[in-house]
């Protein structure tokens, strides 16, 4: 039996929707830094997908009825921030925060190590 014409539109829909949206749009191709460390990009994607069709007579058991039909689908891309990969750490820089608070928090393990070695240190004494 022949594929119903609305079938190969959604199948064409699908394998160009899997040709756009790989592992790589995801998780980026790593970067090399000059000191070292490596850059991994990390983004959000999402994407929708539409068919439809129809037929324009009441008797379906003709072979020859004309069908329309469509398909649509969009697929956004959004950056969510990088992987930062130095030595033995990891570190995710996100692209934006939502509130000044998520940049504090963020920032307070640098900060509690400084002071550590602030503390452990002469006390910035030479």
């Amino acid at each position: 039996m022949e594929k119903h014409p609305i079938e190969n539109i959604m199948t064409t829909t699908m394998e160009n929707i899997r040709d756009m949206v790989d592992v790589n749009t995801v998780i980026g191709d790593p970067v090399t830094a000059a000191e070292g460390a490596t850059i991994i990009p990390i983004s959000r994607v999402s994407f929708g997908f539409v068919a439809g069709g129809g037929e324009y007579s009441a008797k379906p058991e003709l072979s020859d009825i004309p069908f329309a039909g469509g398909s649509g689908a969009g697929v956004t891309v959004q950056p969510m921030g990088f992987l930062t990969i130095t030595g033995s750490q990891v570190r995710l820089t996100p692209v934006q925060y939502a509130a000044p608070i998520d940049r504090v928090i963020d920032m307070l393990p640098g900060v509690v190590k400084d002071v550590r070695d602030f503390l452990a240190g002469d006390g910035g004494e030479n």
